[in-house]
């Protein structure tokens, strides 16, 4: 019996100190209430990069990458490096801006630009304009 006892006693400290040295390592948990608009970020975050991978998948679009030696893999890797803010933001921006740039402005402006000259005489493009005497 006394065998026993002094076997017991060092087990069980060495169980007691394990215990304890478990415990003290984990970490508490936290909790905490999540706001609407975090929500309504993350949503408008997913949407965002949706439509990014959307419009990326486009053959033309994909097409116009490799061309400019811009893998398939490089692109979904950078997209979903993106923060939330920057693809909404990039979003965005892909609707507002035109594809090919604004045709119809530069050939209004460049017609502006020939039937001024042709008024103050220095070129003779349009025959409806009359010139004024230099």
């Amino acid at each position: 019996m006394q065998a026993l006892r002094s076997i017991i006693k060092p087990v069980a400290v060495v169980v007691m100190v394990g215990f304890s040295a478990l415990t003290l390592h984990v970490p508490a948990a936290q909790a905490g209430l999540v706001g609407t608009d975090a929500v309504v970020n993350a949503a408008h975050a997913q949407d965002a990069r949706d439509h990014l991978r959307t419009t990326l998948d486009r053959e033309d679009v994909k097409q116009a990458l490799l061309a400019r030696g811009v893998s398939t893999d490089q692109i979904q890797a950078r997209v979903d490096a993106l923060t939330d803010q920057e693809a909404q933001q990039l979003a965005a921006n892909m609707d507002q801006m035109p594809a090919g740039g604004d045709a119809l402005a530069l050939a209004v402006f460049v017609f502006l630009v020939l039937l001024l000259t042709d008024i103050l005489g220095f070129t003779d493009i349009f025959p409806f304009v009359k010139k004024t005497a230099r």
